[in-house]
């Protein structure tokens, strides 16, 4: 594994959360890139996991009383032993405090006296998510420039499915790897991104959607955002957090993902189809709910527009295409077909049958083909498979 974080210091904010068994796996992983790693908890981080696990697992001693004997200056000299300061998991009220200046333990003073980089991880329930306050405070740390990592969706301790899922421990190290070792190849670059599903009516309440959970779309945005680019996000209905500092385009339809990425994808220098748009949208949407019969109902439906395809017929000198081959049978070959049909630059091929890959899950294995070469990656996480193809597009 390639240490990036060689000798960096870093100071892992621990706070009351079922997630805080994670961040035992990410002292582990801070650790295995050269890391030098001080774990500072909160008095209800301590009732999920003791101290000596993070002293055990960060050869450091472990921190939570602001008034332990010999420690009263400790948030002084995590301050200035720190290279980046991350918070995972960090709760709607770690939230609040760090957004209101509030300094009442040990974690809340050390990162008022931080001046190194801030990255969070949050992990609350979706409805404290959601809530107006935790979003003020969550928009309140990005504008001072804070960076995030999630929430993610999935399964949740309350037993729902729903965003307020902590990233993974892998994410939150890359996120903080591309913190401290910013590539800014990208700059002064337009890359435009679509992603997640297309929503095609029926009636008011029936719709014709698909699998996509709009993460890798999402993923490339935050690491085209990272790499200096201007990015243009034209989502469809998805559960997940708007990237900071990228313009997100809401859209439902295919007809609306064609029209917001035909306006917009003359500027762009690089256009990513992430999305997954409905192939068929129905002939006739009914204004009201159709209602049950004996004798089934019959639905007609109509080709969308190939956005892709459009895109590359329209392709100007320079600009590069790069779209996306989701197959369960024939993946490579099909893949190849799309690269000459949709006059693209570059094909991710995956294979959507796979557990690992593919529709709502935080990783991929993904084969990146070009009319000259291609090029498997093993499974990895959808961060790192955005890198990836951000590579193989600045060598285009």
């Amino acid at each position: 594994m390639d240490k990036m974080l060689k000798d960096r210091h870093i100071v892992l904010g621990v706070t009351g959360g079922i997630a805080a068994y994670k961040a035992c796996d990410l002292v582990s992983r801070l650790k295995k890139r050269g890391a030098q790693v001080r774990v500072v908890l909160t008095a209800n981080a301590c009732r999920f996991v003791p101290p000596l696990t993070f002293e055990t697992l960060s050869d450091n001693p472990a921190v939570v009383d602001t008034f332990e004997p010999r420690k009263s200056l400790e948030h002084i000299a995590l301050a200035k032993w720190a290279d980046a300061f991350v918070i995972a998991p960090a709760s709607a009220n770690c939230l609040a405090k760090l957004a209101n200046g509030i300094a009442d333990d040990l974690l809340s003073t050390t990162a008022l006296a931080m001046t190194a980089p801030l990255l969070l991880a949050p992990a609350m329930n979706a409805n404290m998510w959601r809530h107006p306050a935790t979003q003020h405070n969550f928009k309140t740390l990005q504008d001072r420039g804070a960076k995030a990592v999630g929430p993610m969706s999935g399964h949740l301790a309350c037993g729902d499915d729903d965003v307020g899922r902590m990233a993974e421990p892998e994410q939150i190290a890359e996120a903080l790897e591309a913190l401290l070792n910013p590539r800014r190849d990208f700059s002064g670059k337009h890359v435009l991104v679509t992603a997640g599903p297309t929503v095609e009516r029926i009636d008011p309440v029936r719709y014709i959607t698909n699998r996509s959970s709009g993460k890798m779309g999402y993923a490339i945005a935050e690491a085209a955002r990272d790499r200096g680019a201007e990015v243009t996000l034209v989502s469809g209905p998805v559960s997940l957090a708007a990237p900071a500092g990228v313009e997100v385009v809401p859209v439902e339809s295919s007809a609306d993902l064609c029209a917001a990425v035909l306006a917009r994808g003359e500027w762009a220098d690089v256009v990513i189809q992430a999305a997954a748009p409905a192939d068929f949208t129905p002939v006739n949407v009914s204004e009201s709910k159709i209602k049950k019969t004996g004798g089934g109902m019959v639905l007609e439906l109509r080709n969308t527009t190939d956005i892709a395809r459009t895109l590359g017929e329209r392709k100007r000198p320079g600009q590069i295409l790069v779209a996306f081959a989701a197959e369960t049978d024939d993946v490579l070959d099909n893949a190849r077909g799309k690269l000459e049909k949709k006059n693209a630059d570059l094909i991710v091929a995956n294979d959507v049958t796979r557990t690992d890959a593919g529709f709502g899950v935080d990783t991929n294995a993904v084969t990146l083909i070009t009319r000259d070469d291609q090029r498997a990656l093993p499974v990895m996480s959808k961060r790192a498979v955005a890198d990836a193809i951000l590579d193989r597009v600045k060598a285009l």
